[in-house]
């Protein structure tokens, strides 16, 4: 599992040309699932995605976390996160789990970011998006 998280002022998903779902201030999360990851191992990232601490408090040092800050996440799927660009010139995607697959562990995920009480929007799995956003600071990380 690979996950690129940002934070951000705000972010959107267009679908065919057209908003369809969009947050302010919070995470925008782009995840890819790969062969082998599991249920254990998605609960394990949704749990560190609600404690970090990237928000800064007071003293402007990262000290927050998304809920501390009431702030919402954007979930998009982007298989091409398992892609393996090390040999040659066009990407593998041999380590991407199989669609079905991926698509039950990426609702899992969401699932797990809404039992936090955290306000989640998301895109279409398996959909041509336009993916948008307003980076803060820019703080971005890469999980997995």
């Amino acid at each position: 599992m690979k996950i690129v998280l940002q934070r951000v002022k705000e972010a959107s998903v267009k679908i065919n040309g057209e908003i369809y779902s969009e947050i302010n201030k919070g995470f925008l999360i782009l995840i890819g699932i790969e062969k082998g990851d599991n249920k254990e191992i998605i609960e394990r990232y949704a749990d560190k995605v609600i404690k970090l601490r990237i928000f800064p408090d007071e003293n402007d040092k990262m000290n927050l976390s998304i809920k501390d800050v009431n702030g919402s996440i954007l979930v998009v799927s982007q298989f091409t996160l398992a892609g393996d660009c090390q040999k040659g010139t066009r990407p593998s995607f041999d380590k991407s789990a199989p669609p079905d697959e991926a698509k039950k562990l990426y609702e899992h995920f969401i699932s797990l970011i809404k039992d936090y009480n955290v306000p989640v929007k998301t895109g279409v799995f398996g959909a041509m998006m336009e993916v948008g956003l307003i980076n803060d600071g820019p703080v971005t990380f890469i999980l997995g």
